[in-house]
């Protein structure tokens, strides 16, 4: 596909890098000569240097005949304008980052008088993504498919957990009949997908994904089940945290903010009568333990420096607090923390980049099975959608054992009506089924995709 990114900020770079990677033709326009530089030396695309609401400047990007327009800069209205200039222009589909919480409650209007075909909003999303992994502080990651009927949890295990040492297939009869199936386990940054005679061990991290009251069932019996979250302490009061707290308000969790700039303080102040709010350095052990940090439940690092959020979030784990979540957009730096057990890293770059390449796939794939929801997983290194199969689909009703998959992908749950199913040999797709499909890469489309090549099948069986 042909895409025009304006902005080369974070998420700009990273969604140009995502899209790259699946091998789409991208022409990136920014202002900033320096960016466009860094971003067309360390990535195969083109660059526009100039105002993305320019019309002069789109069309030399190419956006009379693109396929996306994503418009990622730092400033909401030239994201809109950039959207209705390009629609004007003849660019299929547009997507604008909107930031402004002035513009929330009128997102419906301003996409449709602006032609805007999609507007996300990176930092509400990063604020659903934690307030879900503080919902169920056992899991290092959640995701959720089929609206909450099947989650995806990532979890780490330690020494003396009754799954270290043990092949999967010998799992306890009580685990056994629980609706649930391990699909992905990063051991050391390589990732793979584990079958029954995998042997865990102490250190691994684990996904496994399955039915919520399973999952929950799941962590009682590993005895790693976690109290209901009832305070939080937050260090930063960006619009992360402007989110966030008001999320955290309406589920009566009482939160405590730290931050340094005195008209922020104010504001959260007036806007959240509930919290409470510190103005101080949230890099101060001192103010840390005086506020009492150990009496909370979870600990949030959210300012705007990656290097402060990891340092206080080692500070909080030593302290013994359970639940550590931490906002770090620099993924070298989240493999480095994950190593020394901080799990639950969040990048808002990271989760909006994946957003939009969902939204590319579904562009792509538009005649084939509706892609409902793409969520990267393992740090990147594997990939969870989920699928509708609809008339198109290959091999409905042949059974599964019956079918050969290609290499790395994992047929993992489908849901029927009301019903969860972890697949056997003898399940089968039905039309209008719910499919949850796990990839080792990227590069599924369609469900037409998981299935093996004719000569790939053939050369397997020799």
């Amino acid at each position: 596909m042909d895409i025009v990114i304006v902005g080369s900020g974070k998420v700009g770079f990273s969604l140009a890098e995502q899209l790259v990677r699946e091998e789409h033709d991208v022409t990136v326009i920014d202002t900033d000569e320096e960016a466009l530089r860094r971003a067309g030396d360390q990535l195969d695309i083109m660059t526009v240097r100039g105002n993305g609401v320019s019309t002069a400047v789109l069309r030399e990007a190419g956006a009379t005949n693109a396929d996306l327009l994503v418009a990622a800069t730092s400033a909401d209205e030239v994201n809109m304008v950039c959207c209705l200039t390009a629609k004007d222009l003849g660019t299929k589909y547009t997507i604008a980052r909107i930031r402004n919480q002035e513009y929330t409650s009128s997102v419906a209007e301003l996409r449709r008088n602006l032609k805007i075909d999609m507007a996300i909003n990176p930092e509400n999303t990063t604020a659903v993504e934690i307030s879900r992994l503080l919902r169920f502080p056992s899991a290092a990651n959640i995701e959720t498919f089929c609206r909450g009927k099947v989650e995806l949890m990532g979890f780490r295990l330690q020494e003396g957990d009754f799954l270290v040492g043990s092949p999967l297939h010998s799992l306890p009869v009580q685990v056994k009949k629980l609706s649930l199936l391990f699909c992905v386990v990063d051991r050391g940054g390589e990732v793979s997908i584990p079958n029954g005679s995998f042997v865990p061990k102490a250190g691994d991290k684990l996904y496994m994904i399955g039915r919520p009251d399973s999952l929950d069932q799941f962590f009682r019996q590993l005895g790693r089940y976690a109290p209901k979250v009832r305070q939080v302490f937050l260090v930063g009061g960006g619009k992360v945290s402007v989110y966030l707290a008001n999320i955290l308000d309406k589920m009566g969790i009482h939160l405590k903010i730290i931050e340094q700039n005195e008209e922020r303080c104010r504001q959260l102040s007036e806007r959240f009568p509930r919290v409470t709010v510190i103005r101080g350095d949230g890099t101060d052990s001192e103010l840390l333990e005086s506020e009492n940090l150990t009496a909370s439940d979870a600990f949030v690092a959210l300012t705007d420096r990656d290097e402060d959020n990891l340092i206080i979030s080692l500070y909080a784990m030593q302290q013994g607090i359970k639940k550590v979540i931490t906002k770090c957009n620099r993924q070298n730096y989240a493999g480095i923390v994950r190593s020394l057990g901080l799990d639950s890293v969040i990048s808002p770059k990271f989760v909006t980049a994946s957003n939009i390449v969902h939204v590319v796939r579904g562009l792509q794939n538009s005649q084939g099975s509706v892609m409902n929801s793409l969520h990267r997983i393992a740090g990147g290194g594997a990939e969870a959608m989920e699928f509708t199969v609809g008339p198109g689909t290959r091999h409905l009703g042949v059974p599964l054992k019956d079918l050969k998959l290609r290499p790395g992908v994992l047929l993992a749950v489908i849901v029927r009506k009301n019903n969860i199913i972890i697949p056997e040999g003898s399940s089968s797709l039905q039309e209008g089924d719910r499919v949850i499909i796990i990839a080792r890469e990227s590069g599924v489309l369609d469900l037409n995709d998981i299935y093996a090549s004719e000569s790939t099948a053939g050369g397997a069986g020799k």
